[in-house]
């Protein structure tokens, strides 16, 4: 796809072709396996994309703050997990109580004091808002032991709080071998903490998991929704783990190569382009190739970046581009990049379509 002549650079552009192939491929694929979607809303933060999604059958969303589930409620969508053991302030109470006034909202937990704390400061709204527990399955960041669950869900039933069931992060699945390994042990900690609540007088009705390397290898055997975010996009983190293709890829980065950095003879060849960290991001798990991939020059390799410079190694048989060529940039973790912008170029054909205001951006509270 040709950047688009009236596209200046840098700028992030997302093919609404591609786009609306993620969407609807992920949607069928999920319902297939008798699976809700609740896809993560956190990576796009665009209101035209959630309606997208809830179009294509998503239950509704996932958000990771308060204020990212009220753009998308001012937006139409009327049911948000907040995947995040929030530590309940009177005004983020205030907020959620506003907030189930007009949608469903779930909220997760992992103690119970943070259950006890939500439910006190929500007061005689606790029982408009459900809680799932959150459970530790191996990414070992937030998310309690499988078999402590019911500690947790007795302090919010206590607190007036719904107990929905429980939901895990299989976020160590972001590495190379380990999608599958995590996709099975998401289901066994999911299994072993609804046996816990069930043993404590609880309906979990609700086993919720799933991240874009697992959500394509969950089955309906223990999980009952999912929550990927990533997969509507594509980046390079999912390239290079074979999550998704080149072809699926429908957010890239248009960066101008603005310099040529000479190099001792017999070195690879340099270039600078002008799309750095504020635009990339600047995550680098330590298994990736680089701080992101070109999309048309899979041999190149972005071996630096600054705020507004990126440093580009150029492999393989092309001839290096010239001063003023026009390229897109796969970042390595898309969801980071968005956060960057204010409003992203829709394209479609390699024609400019649409701008979509990036509308939950800086909502982290």
């Amino acid at each position: 796809m040709a950047i688009p002549h009236s596209i200046d650079t840098p700028d992030i552009l997302v093919d609404v072709d591609i786009l609306d192939r993620n969407i609807a491929r992920m949607a069928a694929s999920v319902r297939s396996r008798g699976l809700a979607l609740r896809p993560h809303a956190k990576t796009h933060k665009i209101p035209e994309i959630a309606a997208r999604q809830i179009a294509a059958g998503a239950a509704g969303l996932t958000v990771a703050t308060v204020g990212e589930a009220e753009v998308f409620a001012a937006g139409g969508v009327d049911n948000h997990f907040i995947a995040y053991p929030l530590w309940a302030s009177a005004g983020k109470a205030e907020r959620l109580r506003l907030l189930a006034e007009k949608a469903t909202v779930t909220v997760g937990v992992d103690s119970a004091a943070g259950a006890t704390r939500l439910g006190t400061a929500l007061g005689a709204a606790a029982g408009t808002v459900s809680v799932l527990v959150e459970i530790d399955s191996g990414h070992h960041r937030s998310g309690t032991l499988p078999q402590e669950a019911a500690a947790v869900a007795q302090a919010a039933a206590a607190a007036g709080l719904q107990v929905a069931g429980v939901f895990t992060f299989p976020g160590h699945s972001y590495a190379p071998g380990m999608p599958a390994a995590a996709a099975a042990q998401e289901q066994s900690a999911l299994a072993a903490a609804a046996a816990t609540l069930a043993a404590a007088g609880f309906d979990a009705a609700t086993l919720s998991g799933g991240s874009t390397p697992t959500a394509l290898l969950t089955d309906g055997s223990v999980a009952t929704e999912v929550r990927p975010g990533v997969y509507v996009f594509g980046d390079a983190q999912q390239l290079e783990l074979d999550r998704c293709a080149l072809t699926d890829i429908a957010l890239t980065v248009a960066a101008t190569v603005v310099s040529h950095h000479r190099t001792e003879p017999g070195s690879p060849v340099r270039f600078i382009i002008d799309a750095g960290s504020k635009i990339l991001g600047s995550d680098r798990p330590a298994w990736a190739s680089g701080f992101g991939r070109l999309m048309d020059h899979l041999d190149a390799r972005i071996i630096a970046l600054s705020e507004h410079h990126a440093t580009v190694e150029w492999y393989g048989p092309d001839p290096l581009p010239a001063l003023g060529d026009r390229l897109r940039i796969i970042p390595n973790h898309v969801c980071l990049a968005i956060n960057l912008v204010d409003d992203v170029a829709v394209v479609s054909g390699g024609n400019l379509v649409d701008r979509w205001k990036v509308a939950a951006r800086g909502r982290n509270k």
